[in-house]
C-alpha cells in the first residue's frame, strides 16, 4: 500500500463510518478500485478505525467525562444506567466476535456481498425514516432515553452491521429509531457504543503481535490514521446533525445507487 492511497482510504474511512453508507462496504470497493489486496491487511483496518473512536471521543467528550464522573459516585445513578446499558448493547457484538470472526472475515473478498448488503442498508435507512416518528410517539418514556431491551436490539443491530456494505452507524441508528429510540437519543448512543468493541479489537491486535507482521509500513498507517480521524470528527458532527433533521432518505437513495452499480458492475466485469 502507498501513502497515497492510505491517504484515500483513511478519507473513506472516516467520512463512511458516521454517514450511514457502510465504511467497510466503501473500504472493498476502493481497494478494488486502487488495486489493493483485499484482504491484504487487517491491520490498517484496525488503524483508520481507531482513528474514528478517537474522533468519536473528541466530539462526546463532555458526555463522556460526564458519565465517568457519575460512575465514581458508586450509586445506580443516569450515568451509570446509560453506561450499563451500552455494556447490555455490545452482547452481541462480543458473540460475533469471538465464534464467527473468521466468517465474518471470509466476507470481505466479496464485492457482491457488499453490493447486496448496501441494497439492505437502503431499505433499512428508508423505513426507519418514514416510521421513526410514529414509533417514538407509542414508546414509553425511560431513563435516558431508551430501555435495556432497546439498547440489546441496537446492539443486535451492530452485530448484523459487520457484514460489508451493512452500515453500522446506519443499521444500529435505524433499528433504534424503528423500536422507538428519539433520534438525538439514538445518535449518541450509536456513535458511543462502537468505542469499546473498536478498542478492543485494536489492543487484542497489539497483544497478540498483529501490528509487528503487518505488511503496511508505518508511513502509510500515519498517514490513513490522521486522514481517517480528520474526516472522522467532520462526518460525526454532520451526522448528529443529518440525524436530527431526518434525513436519512437521501443515504437511502445513495446507498440503493452504489449498491446495484457495484452488483451490475461485478457482473459484467
Amino acid at each position: 500500500m502507498t501513502w497515497w492511497q492510505s491517504i484515500i482510504l483513511g478519507l473513506v474511512q472516516g467520512l463512511t463510518e458516521f454517514l450511514p453508507v457502510s465504511s467497510s462496504g466503501h473500504l472493498a470497493i476502493f481497494k478494488e478500485l486502487l488495486g489493493v489486496e483485499t484482504q491484504s491487511d487487517l491491520v490498517f483496518e484496525v488503524t483508520v478505525h481507531a482513528a474514528t473512536v478517537l474522533a468519536t471521543i473528541l466530539v462526546f467528550r463532555k458526555q463522556i467525562a460526564g458519565l465517568f464522573k457519575g460512575l465514581f459516585r458508586f450509586k445506580y445513578n443516569d450515568e451509570t444506567d446509560y453506561v450499563l446499558k451500552i455494556l447490555v448493547s455490545l452482547i452481541p457484538i462480543l458473540i460475533v466476535g469471538f465464534f464467527f470472526k473468521d466468517q465474518v472475515e471470509s466476507l470481505f473478498s466479496s464485492l457482491y456481498v457488499v453490493g447486496a448488503a448496501l441494497l439492505v442498508t437502503a431499505a433499512l435507512l428508508f423505513f426507519s425514516d418514514q416510521m421513526s416518528g410514529k414509533a417514538s410517539e407509542k414508546a414509553p418514556t425511560q431513563r435516558n432515553g431508551l430501555s435495556y431491551l432497546q439498547a440489546f436490539i441496537i446492539g443486535l443491530g451492530q452485530a448484523i452491521a459487520v457484514t460489508p456494505g451493512l452500515s453500522r452507524s446506519g443499521t444500529t441508528i435505524s433499528t433504534g429509531l424503528l423500536v422507538g429510540v428519539k433520534r438525538d437519543v439514538v445518535a449518541q448512543f450509536s456513535f458511543l457504543m462502537v468505542i469499546i468493541p473498536i478498542l478492543g479489537e485494536a489492543f487484542l491486535d497489539v497483544v497478540g503481535g498483529e501490528f509487528t507482521t503487518a505488511s503496511v509500513s508505518i508511513v502509510p498507517l500515519l498517514l490513513g490514521f490522521c486522514a481517517a480521524f480528520l474526516s472522522g470528527l467532520f462526518a460525526c458532527k454532520l451526522m448528529i446533525a443529518l440525524v436530527k433533521k431526518a434525513k436519512l432518505k437521501w443515504f437511502a437513495l445513495y446507498c440503493l445507487i452504489v449498491g446495484l452499480a457495484v452488483i451490475i458492475a461485478k457482473a459484467l466485469i
